[in-house]
């Protein structure tokens, strides 16, 4: 995975694309800087691509362009940057295949409440660049009458690939992830009490010879353990970081509901029957924040096939009002449909989920996690929009939307005519963790495919939402990029 300018990443966001005050010149410069970004990356890779691409938005534009700049550094043999000498990629002797696609091509997934460790995370807690940051409550002693309030302590923790526990479980569903710390933490109880039983053990006094053969057989035991005792204490280090990490997302699922709001966008996106009214759940004060209950509008009105009715769209409005939600999102969602409406409508699968009941207690009586009343919800493998575009490149199927092929460049690297087996997608207006996931995933499920997943910058739905008030008509964009 990788993203572009981070720390300059407004210049190139969802909102500087497709804001309506843009002028040419202005989107020329945004294009230029995805285009030299990739260009980049490419060299670093040591790779040629071949390109693919959906006509009519941003993409294309990046696509074309990145097509020229390759083409200009492949022409002049003595200076190009993919030479022989210059390569060390690992990708040199099969031109991977590269999607770019716009985010306009998915516009539910990024609002989509999430169920997987890593994009929880990301979702409900502050978390950039794999370092969270949780805010720690000032303890249970009170402070003195007439004393300043203290200070909430403001802890960081690092999420990186010598993680282990992170690096198997940060894709998993939330409650396999609880019952995993659980776990370790269990484990980690017994060898601590199996150190402590082994000391105790050396102590022992006395000339009978059941005490000294105990004794002998022991110490080679507590050097052992002792030995282990490092590696013992980072185990410890992980599973108190895990803890408390999955303890604040916990917290989060518990007081928003956000587990009902999972199995209900996931029907939504499957078109599966659903068992509760959206008015019901948009008009219930203790089901989530105003925002959430606007991602699940929006995310109802993007996938739904038939647009509601003037009268029920009324009626929502009123219900989003009343629970404190802005509408103004839902505005510009309402130009977006309208545009997309002469494209292809996004497939979201056969997804869903099923639920195996609530939670009484997810492990035993001193289970770290309270996980009562939180739906134990078990996922349904599904390819998102994104990822179906992949396969349906990667494997040479045919796919109904329009895909512009390009750079049929450097002849003294044949052209790969099999079913590629490396591939990376990128996301011109921004990704998510979701999306992420939803590729991982699929990769896995296809042995020997290695698949890279790029974006403009990484956002979660908090963010994206933000971005979308102050846009207007998406159509205005679209004209814009048939005259680039």
């Amino acid at each position: 995975m990788f993203i572009l300018c981070h720390q300059n990443k407004e210049l190139i966001s969802y909102h500087a694309i497709n804001r309506t005050d843009i002028q040419d010149t202005d989107m020329e410069a945004i294009m230029d800087t995805i285009v030299d970004s990739l260009f980049c990356f490419f060299v670093t890779l040591g790779a040629v691509p071949i390109i693919r691409c959906p006509r009519g938005n941003a993409a294309e534009v990046v696509a074309v362009k990145l097509d020229k700049k390759l083409r200009e550094n492949l022409r002049d043999a003595r200076n190009s940057l993919f030479t022989a000498d210059n390569t060390a990629g690992q990708f040199s002797f099969q031109r991977p295949l590269f999607v770019l696609v716009d985010r306009n091509l998915d516009m539910a997934t990024p609002l989509h409440h999430t169920w997987t460790y890593q994009a929880l995370v990301h979702d409900v807690l502050d978390f950039h660049l794999n370092r969270v940051a949780l805010e720690e409550g000032p303890g249970p002693d009170p402070s003195p009458s007439g004393a300043r309030p203290k200070r909430k302590n403001r802890k960081t923790y690092d999420l990186t690939a010598a993680d282990r526990f992170w690096q198997k479980h940060k894709g998993s569903p939330f409650p396999e992830v609880a019952e995993a710390v659980q776990e370790e933490l269990d484990t980690y109880r017994a060898q601590e009490d199996e150190v402590k039983r082994l000391k105790c053990i050396m102590g022992l006094e006395g000339e009978d010879d059941g005490a000294i053969s105990m004794l002998s057989d022991n110490t080679a035991k507590l050097t052992s353990a002792m030995s282990s005792l490092p590696e013992l204490l980072e185990k410890k280090r992980l599973i108190d970081l895990h803890t408390n990490v999955a303890t604040a997302v916990l917290d989060h699922i518990k007081s928003r509901k956000l587990d009902v709001y999972f199995e209900y966008e996931e029907k939504l996106m499957s078109k599966s029957t659903l068992d509760k009214s959206l008015l019901d759940i948009i008009s219930d004060p203790d089901a989530g924040t105003p925002e959430d209950k606007m991602r699940l509008f929006l995310i109802f009105f993007i996938t739904a096939l038939q647009p509601p009715t003037e009268s029920d769209l009324e009626q929502y409005s009123k219900a989003l009002t009343d629970a404190g939600c802005d509408l103004s999102p839902l505005n510009y969602v309402k130009q977006w449909k309208a545009f997309t409406k002469m494209a292809t409508p996004a497939n979201y699968g056969n997804s869903g989920v099923k639920p195996l009941g609530l939670f009484s207690r997810v492990m035993n009586s001193g289970s770290q996690f309270v996980m009562e009343g939180v739906k134990n919800l078990v996922l349904k493998q599904h390819n998102l929009p994104v990822t179906r575009i992949l396969d349906n490149l990667m494997e040479m199927k045919s796919h109904p939307v329009t895909v512009k092929p390009l750079l049929s460049v450097c002849s003294s690297i044949p052209r790969n005519k099999n079913p590629f087996q490396e591939a990376i997608v990128f996301v011109v207006g921004g990704g998510n963790y979701v999306e992420y996931q939803n590729l991982v995933d699929y990769s896995k499920s296809k042995q020997g495919k290695k698949v890279v997943y790029g974006c403009s910058e990484l956002f979660n739905a908090s963010q994206f939402i933000k971005q979308v008030p102050t846009l207007a008509k998406i159509y205005t964009m679209g004209k814009k990029f048939r005259k680039m």
